[in-house]
């Protein structure tokens, strides 16, 4: 129970011990607590300012990386406006040179029925030539004293030969 109420003595040597240690402490230790909690204190304030400035730094990218994505998306818009245009054209050459060339297959086949044409009538005509030969051949040999006989028979031969 001594424990309980102590002496003055106690008490003295007990508050003279305690202050010795407070100053040896606050002499030595406290500065280098101190000195610790402050730099803790600004390696958390670091922390925080670098976590700020990436958390700032991931925003910029992030917008960055939006403004590439819509500037691909645009460019691969573009890309598909002209191809598309591109094989409109295609599509319209490519109608083109077939009329063209049905063009000049008509054109040709055209000039090849005229030609035809032309070669049948030279030949027809080559055929109602002789054909009048022979019908003058006929007229000379048959008797050339009689002119009424000899008409007679010309507009007889010209009515058999009919031609278009």
């Amino acid at each position: 129970m001594q424990l309980l109420t102590p002496d003055l003595g106690l008490f003295v040597w007990i508050l003279i011990a305690f202050l010795l240690v407070f100053f040896i402490l606050r002499k030595f230790a406290w500065p280098a607590i101190i000195k610790g909690l402050n730099e803790r204190e600004k390696n958390i304030a670091d922390s925080i300012a670098s976590a700020e400035r990436i958390k700032a730094e991931m925003a910029t990218l992030k917008n960055e990386n939006e403004t590439l994505l819509v500037k691909a998306r645009e460019e691969r818009a573009q890309m598909l406006r002209e191809a598309k245009e591109t094989k409109e054209k295609m599509i319209t050459e490519a109608k083109s040179q077939a009329k063209e060339a049905a063009a000049k297959i008509i054109e040709d086949a055209q000039a090849s029925i005229i030609h035809q044409k032309m070669a049948a009538l030279t030949e027809i005509k080559n055929q109602v030539g002789k054909l009048v030969i022979e019908v003058s051949e006929k007229v000379l040999r048959k008797e050339l004293s009689n002119k009424a006989e000899q008409e007679n028979y010309i507009k007889q031969l010209a009515q058999e030969v009919k031609l278009n």
